[in-house]
């Protein structure tokens, strides 16, 4: 682990790269983001189709993991960003960062929701109709680029609910769809 040495008048304070850690990429490389949205598909159309209810916890927590830090705690994420796209030697396709963790935060929401209404309330049925919902938007990012959680976002900056300073490069966000 790297360290960064901060110093303030009469004491030296040492930060670790948790501050790194714990932060959302931006840019966002596009091409990524679609293989995430791809494995969340499949993941969920698995809990639905399978019944496989427990990957539910694998699936919030990989949400929760990428709005936190991007890729850097989130398997899934590491599988794209580290292996799959250089594997493949796909070129970058930068992105604005802030609405892809937004789409992240919603996918939190969602699976989040499956999962208490699965294993809180014993509603398996209602949560897999949830996780259709999830499954819907990540093969709509996967398949035709279309990220909805980054719709919303611009139309919440539009209606003023998130500054332009969260995202400049977004401030035109019907190109960056």
């Amino acid at each position: 682990m790297s360290y960064n040495t901060v110093t303030i008048p009469g004491q030296t304070r040492i930060s670790s790269t948790l501050q790194g850690v714990f932060s959302f990429p931006n840019p966002v490389n596009e091409r990524a983001a679609r293989l995430v949205a791809a494995m969340v598909f499949v993941t969920a159309g698995s809990i639905i189709l399978f019944d496989a209810h427990w990957l539910t916890f694998f699936l919030a927590y990989g949400f929760l993991a990428r709005v936190l830090t991007g890729p850097t705690m989130s398997p899934i994420g590491l599988l794209a960003t580290r292996v799959i796209v250089p594997g493949l030697r796909i070129g970058a396709k930068p992105v604005a960062g802030p609405p892809k963790q937004f789409a992240q935060l919603v996918g939190v929401v969602f699976s989040a929701t499956a999962l208490t209404l699965t294993f809180g309330f014993g509603q398996p049925v209602v949560a897999e109709f949830v996780l259709g919902t999830l499954v819907v938007f990540a093969g709509l990012e996967a398949f035709l680029g279309f990220c909805m959680g980054c719709f919303v976002f611009g139309y919440l900056m539009q209606w003023g609910f998130i500054s332009e300073e969260t995202c400049e490069r977004c401030n035109n966000w019907a190109v960056n769809l």
